[in-house]
Order: C-alpha cells, then sequence, then structure tokens
C-alpha cells in the first residue's frame, strides 16, 4: 500500500465512517462537521489577519500609527482564536458523544448476522479467524470517528494554510509538501507492520487470553488446584507471553529506526524550505512582514498536514479491521440460514432419514463419515431412542434431524417433505433440546427457564408448570430469592446450583419450550437414581399425550421404555427395534452385548458374599 493509493482510499474510508456515524447519531455528526469546517475557516482568516498585522507594524511611520493601523486586524485574531477554541470544544463534545455509539452500531451489525450463520461457519478455523479480527474491528470503527474527525480537520487548516502559501509565494508550497513527506512514509510503513503482525499473531493472542482465563475462571478452579495444574497453565502462559514480547519488541525496534531515518529526511527539507525564504528576502522579492507571515503560514501548514498524513495513516490502519467487520458481514450474510420455504407439519407423523451421510467440514479427505448411508424412521408420538458407543454418529444425527447441519447426501424428509425446502427458523421452532452439557446461563432462574421461549412474555403459570415437571419447584423455592435468584457466582447476589439442580432446569427449560420434538441427551448423567425413574417416567408421559421424543443415552436400561431403538456404530445404522426384539433375535447382537456389558457391572456374582446372586436377564423381567 503506498501514500498514493491511500490518498486514493480515503474518500472513501470517509464516507464509510460517515454512514457509521449517520447510522449511529445523525445530530452528533452534523455539530462534528459544521465545528471542523468552522474551525478551518476562522484558521485561515486568522492567518490572512497575522500577514495584515505584520504588514502595519514593519511599516514605516510613528509606533502609535502603526499600532493603530494594526488594531482591526489584531481584533479579527483574537475573535478567529475565540471562534476556533469554541469549535474545537464542539466538536470534542461531538465526537465523544459519537464514538461509543458507532462501537454499538458496528459490534451489533456482526453480532446481527453472526448470530443467523449456519452452524458449520461457527466450527470453521478461517471464519473463526475472520470473527476475531472483526471483533477487533468493532473498536477500530469508534477510533475511525477520532482520526476521521482528526483529518477533516487537518485538510481544512492544510487548505487554508496552503491557500496563504500560494498567494504569498507559489514556491513555498512545494516546499511545505517536501517536509512532510518523510513523517508520511513513516507513518505508512509503520501501520503496515503493525497490521502484518496483528494478522499474523491474532490466534496467538486468543490462546493465551484462553489460558490466563482459565486460571481466575470458577468452572476449572477445582482442578487447578486439586491436580496442582496452576503452575503449568502460568508456564506455558509465560512462555506464550514472551513469544508475543518479542513480536512487540521487533515491532519497536523497526518503527525507532524508520522514525530516525524519517526525522533526518524532515531536517533537511526544513533546511532547505527555510533557505529558500532567505533567498527570497535577499533577492528582494519577499518583504520582511510577507516572509513573517510565510513562516507562521509554513508551520501552521507544516503541522496541518504532518497531522493530516499522521491520521490518514491511523484512519487506514484502523480501517483495515473495520474492513475485516465488514467482510464478515458479506460472509456471514453468504454463510447465513436461509430464511423462507415451505411450512412445516406442526405436529409430523413421521421424519425419515433416507440414505444421509454427513462429513464434518474441514475433516481430513480420507476421514471417515460422521453418518454414513443412514436410513431410519422417527414416527411421531413416540419415544425414540438412539444408542452407541462415543463417536457412533448419535449426537451427528441429532444436529442434521434439528436442522443445524444440512447433509452431504441424501434426505430428511417431514411427513414426506424434503427438509431442504422446509423454513429453517419454523423447523427450529418445532424442537425443544436438554442435553448434559446445555448452556448455563448468567441469568436469573427465572430466566434461565423462560429463554426457552424468548418471543412470547414469561408467563408464571407456564414457568411453575414447567418447575414441576422436571422437579425443580422445591429447590427453586429454597433458592435466596427464588425465581429471581442470579445464577452466575462471582456477582453481586449470584448463587451457584450443582449439576443435578442445573440439569433439573435444563429439563425445566426444555418442558418450557413445548417443542413438539424433544431431543434429550443424557438428560439424567447429574441426577440420583430416584430423580433418574422419575425423568424417565415423565418422559413416558409426554410420548403418551402426543409429544415425540428422541432420547441419546448411554444407561441402556433406562431405553426399555422406548418405541423404537435405533442403534448406531461408526456412523451406519446397524439395529433397529424394540427393547425385546433386540434382545431376542436381533443377528447382530450389538445393543444386546451392550447391555450384558452394563449388566454385568451390577451382577453380584461373588459367590463369598452372603446371599448373592447374579442379575436376572432382562429377557426374563417385567418391563417398566
Amino acid at each position: 500500500m503506498s501514500l498514493w493509493t491511500m490518498a486514493l482510499r480515503l474518500p472513501r474510508l470517509i464516507a464509510s465512517t460517515v454512514r457509521l456515524a449517520r447510522r449511529a447519531d445523525p445530530g452528533a455528526l452534523r455539530t462534528v462537521a459544521v465545528a471542523e469546517i468552522t474551525h478551518g475557516v476562522s484558521q485561515a482568516i486568522g492567518l490572512v489577519a497575522v500577514n495584515d498585522v505584520l504588514a502595519a507594524v514593519l511599516a514605516a511611520g510613528p509606533t502609535g500609527g502603526r499600532l493603530h493601523d494594526a488594531l482591526p486586524s489584531l481584533l479579527i485574531v483574537a475573535v478567529t482564536a475565540v471562534v476556533g477554541a469554541l469549535a474545537t470544544s464542539a466538536s470534542t463534545s461531538g465526537t465523544g458523544r459519537l464514538e461509543p455509539k458507532v462501537e454499538r452500531v458496528a459490534t451489533e451489525m456482526y453480532l446481527e448476522r453472526v448470530i443467523h450463520v449456519e452452524l458449520a461457519a461457527i466450527e470453521d478455523e478461517e471464519f473463526h479467524r475472520l470473527l476475531d479480527s472483526a471483533q477487533y474491528g468493532a473498536s477500530s470503527a469508534r477510533r475511525m470517528i477520532k482520526y476521521c474527525t482528526a483529518v477533516v480537520g487537518a485538510l481544512v487548516a492544510f487548505a487554508a494554510a496552503a491557500g496563504v502559501l500560494t498567494v504569498l509565494h507559489p514556491v513555498l508550497l512545494p516546499l511545505l509538501a517536501l517536509t512532510t513527506l518523510p513523517r508520511s512514509w513513516a507513518a505508512l510503513r509503520n501501520a503496515r507492520a503493525r497490521y502484518a503482525s496483528f494478522q499474523r499473531w491474532v490466534q496467538h493472542s486468543r490462546a493465551g487470553r484462553l489460558l490466563s482465563n482459565l486460571l481466575i475462571r470458577p468452572e476449572p478452579a477445582p482442578e487447578v488446584r486439586v491436580h496442582g495444574v496452576g503452575p503449568f497453565l502460568l508456564r506455558h502462559y509465560r512462555s506464550m507471553s514472551e513469544s508475543a514480547e518479542a513480536e512487540q519488541t521487533r515491532l519497536a525496534r523497526d518503527a525507532a529506526r524508520t522514525r530516525l531515518i524519517a526525522a533526518a529526511l524532515t531536517g533537511a527539507a526544513a533546511l532547505g524550505t527555510y533557505a529558500a525564504l532567505g533567498c527570497l528576502l535577499l533577492t528582494g522579492v519577499m518583504r520582511l512582514s510577507v516572509a513573517g507571515t510565510a513562516v507562521l503560514a509554513t508551520r501552521s501548514g507544516s503541522a496541518s498536514l504532518a497531522t493530516l498524513i499522521l491520521q490518514v495513516n491511523n484512519l487506514y490502519e484502523e480501517a483495515c479491521y473495520v474492513q475485516d467487520l465488514e467482510r464478515l458481514c458479506r460472509e456471514a450474510g453468504e454463510r447465513a440460514i436461509p430464511s423462507g420455504g415451505s411450512p412445516v407439519p406442526e405436529d409430523p407423523r413421521e421424519i425419515r432419514f433416507e440414505n444421509v451421510s454427513f462429513t464434518y467440514p474441514g475433516s481430513d479427505a480420507t476421514a471417515r463419515p460422521a453418518l454414513d448411508d443412514v436410513s431410519l424412521s422417527i414416527p411421531g408420538g413416540k419415544v425414540v431412542a438412539l444408542v452407541g458407543e462415543n463417536g457412533s454418529g448419535k449426537s451427528t444425527l441429532v444436529k442434521l434431524l434439528a436442522g443445524l447441519y444440512r447433509p452431504d447426501r441424501g434426505h430428511i424428509r417431514w411427513d414426506g417433505q424434503d427438509a431442504d425446502g422446509l423454513d429453517r427458523a419454523e423447523m427450529f421452532s418445532r424442537f425443544a433440546m436438554v442435553s448434559q452439557d446445555f448452556q448455563r446461563w448468567p441469568f436469573t432462574c427465572r430466566m434461565n427457564v423462560a429463554i426457552g421461549r424468548t418471543e412470547v412474555p414469561v408467563g408464571e403459570e407456564r414457568l411453575a408448570k414447567a418447575a414441576r415437571y422436571a422437579g425443580a419447584d422445591d429447590m427453586i423455592a429454597g433458592l435466596p430469592r427464588g425465581w429471581d435468584t442470579l445464577l452466575a457466582r462471582g456477582y453481586q447476589g449470584g448463587h451457584q446450583l450443582s449439576g443435578g439442580q442445573w440439569q433439573r432446569l435444563g429439563i425445566a427449560r426444555a418442558r418450557y419450550r413445548e417443542g413438539r420434538v424433544l431431543i434429550v441427551d443424557e438428560p439424567t448423567s447429574a441426577l440420583d437414581a430416584r430423580a433418574e425413574l422419575q425423568v424417565f417416567e415423565q418422559i413416558r408421559r409426554l410420548a403418551d399425550q402426543g409429544q415425540t421424543v428422541l432420547l441419546i443415552t448411554h444407561r441402556l436400561a433406562s431405553v426399555r421404555q422406548a418405541d423404537v431403538i435405533h442403534v448406531l456404530e461408526g456412523g451406519r445404522l446397524r439395529e433397529s427395534g424394540t427393547f425385546e426384539e433386540l434382545m431376542r433375535h436381533s443377528p447382530a447382537g450389538i445393543f444386546r452385548d451392550l447391555y450384558r456389558l452394563q449388566r454385568d457391572q451390577f451382577a453380584e456374582d461373588d459367590p463369598a458374599v452372603p446371599g448373592a446372586r447374579r442379575s436376572p436377564d432382562p429377557a426374563e423381567t417385567v418391563s417398566l
């Protein structure tokens, strides 16, 4: 990026800043624009008045007469100084109003788009890298207001000084430009180096912040202390920080060398400028009063041009990050979840997977698909269990079902309609989810449940019904402030729940949502045996009321109540059937083997134990 290229891009950068500012606060933008123009005009008038003062003071005649002749111009100088000060104050006030609003608007601009992108985009490394840079771009947009204001002010001031110099003598203008070019080159070169360094080190910096957060967050705190992880993390944080510090040292050393060269060139240019003024005086081409005005105009113009180049450089440097913000918005638009589509069945009779295959984006070309040619049926109003070892594809299938991913091959049909043509937002509204690692929102207890359906007003009766369903009503009543207890330790009035209490809230949240298809992934992992039995009985009642339940669990005894069990292995569907069918008649016997492995862990086989007996075979027991 050359100085000329940057100058050509200046109008577009200013226009981009103005658009953001107009969107944030048009009144403050008008205040800043009028103030900067007023300040520049008053500075030009002041320079002309100074020339008149010098001409009157240096003219022949009595001192009193010369001062009398200079008095009107002196008054103009004083008035322009006051007007300039008032304009600067107004500009500062307007800029102070604009900056935080622009940062908010810029932040909302990319957050609003990011929340609508496909899940695959959020999990993509390059997109996340762009997201990191875009987050920095929001604060850059704020700083651009200050720099843009400085650019406009310096541009007007430079135009005023350049106009005065041109009138005094045309040769002074190129000399003025010559004194500022070295500093401009230095500023531009250093800005390019900083931006390139930022792009190379952005993920390194994020990783360093992650390590430091792990040392202060409450979730890893027990293991940090019991396992002595703290010194280990601190050592790695120190190592990463020292690497980043070495990079900053390198940048500072290069910047110092560049500025030293620029200072030497600037000094030589200034010497040439004043030598030219001396020659004009000696040859009689310029009068002494004009030379005095020229010196003031040269100093003022040089300062204005230096400020202009510096602020343009700052503006361009910040604009690089804002352009990343704009690029993120464009890419988020390209990777957004499609809007519109056919209506989704309100109460589907069947959701069917037909030869569905899916591989996670970014996976190695030789990687095994997460799902491979899977065909299965999820009948409406039934409890359908997904069973399999870790990595078998259960969670992937659920994400495809909910519309979070689209199949690479095959089709997912809702009552015969291809899910690709259905309204995705409407599809999401049909689901309620409760998983082992559901989000624990740092809100009140009330909002942790009501967030399950944010588009409707919070209903107290609906909250109470969801709490009773999850068995969380007594627990909520025992909280310090009941429903209004803040569930975020570390904040004033914050309270921390146990894992089982959180899981009850997660179940209540899913019940509050009232989705037609309930997805439960290890819903009882943190509950005791009695509560676990209660939850599965409630799940059974939901299906009896017509709600479709998709159950994922490793506790195979709990799937005995399921109407259909699908067994996955290595991304493929291996078995399907009822509990009794899989235990007695399935030729593969995968489910039967897994069940017996779990059963044998609890079998009382040791003959040394009085009254020991082996747990009965499930085929001999009565179904719950």
